[in-house]
């Protein structure tokens, strides 16, 4: 029965997490690598279809120590450089990849054997793929490298698709819904679960302390914000993978739909019973928070976790993200990105310094009310006052 294959099961390994040998452990199956870390703890497999798998992922995925990640799909298909294998392999994590659909059948908690790339349950052998180990990833990157000019050229046709269909909306601001946020001369700040957000969002807190911006999650990133203790404003995004307590926090909720209308996400706020709007259109939803922050007036866009490189842009996996590169450039001087703000500058004063510091100025401070009559008298009263305490002390012990 399911519940006798869910039982705890100890993970066994060898030394060396990148040997091909035997391990063992418990399963975790998803499609969907952001909802199957959600649940995937250290020692599981997990079991994935990630074709391409990208650093977002990845570094997800390390987050949560797994024994090992078997995909279904090749991790790198060739179409571009994406760097999510590497990022496994520097981690120790095993991946096996190229398995075949056949992996996907293996019901979650069942105890799954791994041995030199071939996966079994029981006796049986499910799959067999190919490890993945740092000769491979390199020769892999290297050949995905020779592509990236038809990816360059598919990401151009893609951005002249986007204007002739969402030009009225990017310049003219057409279709954007009315919100109760008020945004006209403020500052806004919109977090996506992107590359270092976390480090990022915690480096700009003087900012947000100074400024308070209203600060706008996109889907995830709405977590992102009240893990650190912040105020959220605004979700925006499909809500696939924001939280039911982001949703019921307060915050003004948006919901990204397709062009014709469709939202898959508004069932499930629906659900909720949150109050949303719906806002229709063909880019992604980061594109949705900084559109309708720039048409409602705000002073300025700060971005963080956003994507702003060709490779970020493929890594999303859609042919859709040309629109974010063309909604950049409609927003303009207005848009700041801060991704990276954590590695600009780093202090290099180390306790012993602040200590050394606060000694010395507390030495500077004795020298000056000993220099002055005032000084010495309060420095005489305390000196009574303390004698007056140990002579207590020794009276009651």
């Amino acid at each position: 029965m399911w519940h006798d294959d869910f039982v705890a099961i100890h993970f066994r390994r060898k030394k060396d997490p990148q040997d091909p040998g035997e391990s063992a452990g418990p399963a975790r199956v998803d499609a969907r690598t952001k909802n199957l870390t959600k649940r995937l703890e250290a020692g599981d497999v997990a079991i994935i279809n990630h074709s391409d798998i990208d650093r977002v992922a990845a570094e997800a995925l390390v987050g949560c120590k797994p024994a090992a990640v078997l995909n279904a799909a090749k991790s790198t298909s060739g179409r571009y450089p994406n760097l999510g294998p590497g990022i496994l392999q520097e981690a120790g994590v095993l991946l096996i990849d190229d398995l075949g659909s056949a992996i996907m059948d293996i019901r979650e908690g069942q105890h799954v054997r791994l041995e030199e790339g071939r996966v079994y349950v029981g006796d049986e052998l499910i799959a067999e793929g190919v490890v993945q180990t740092a000769e491979t990833i390199a020769a892999d990157q290297e050949a995905a490298r020779a592509g990236m000019s038809v990816q360059l050229k598919a990401f151009a046709t893609n951005t002249m698709e986007y204007v002739e269909r969402e030009q009225d909306l990017i310049f003219d601001g057409v279709g954007v819904p009315d919100v109760k946020t008020k945004f006209e001369g403020r500052q806004v700040l919109v977090v996506v679960r992107g590359y270092r957000y976390k480090e990022d969002l915690a480096a700009l807190r003087p900012y947000i302390r100074e400024t308070r911006p209203i600060m706008i999650g996109v889907d995830g990133g709405a977590d992102a914000i009240l893990e650190e203790g912040l105020p959220l404003d605004m979700i925006v995004g499909d809500m696939d993978s924001v939280s039911d307590k982001a949703l019921a926090s307060g915050a003004e909720v948006i919901v990204h739909a397709y062009r014709d209308g469709r939202a898959p996400g508004r069932k499930r706020v629906e659900d909720l019973g949150v109050p949303h709007v719906v806002f229709p259109c063909t880019g992604t939803s980061e594109d949705v928070a900084m559109l309708l922050a720039d048409d409602k007036g705000a002073k300025l866009i700060v971005a963080v976790g956003t994507h702003n490189t060709l490779i970020e842009f493929l890594d999303k996996g859609r042919s859709g993200m040309a629109s974010t590169f063309l909604t950049r450039l409609a927003i303009g001087g207005k848009l700041i990105d801060a991704k990276g703000v954590s590695q600009l500058y780093r202090s290099r004063i180390s306790n012993w310094q602040i200590f050394a510091l606060i000694l010395a100025g507390c030495v500077a401070i004795g020298a000056a009310l000993t220099a002055t009559a005032a000084g010495q008298a309060l420095v005489e009263l305390v000196s009574v006052w303390c004698g007056d305490i140990v002579r207590w002390f020794r009276s009651i012990f």
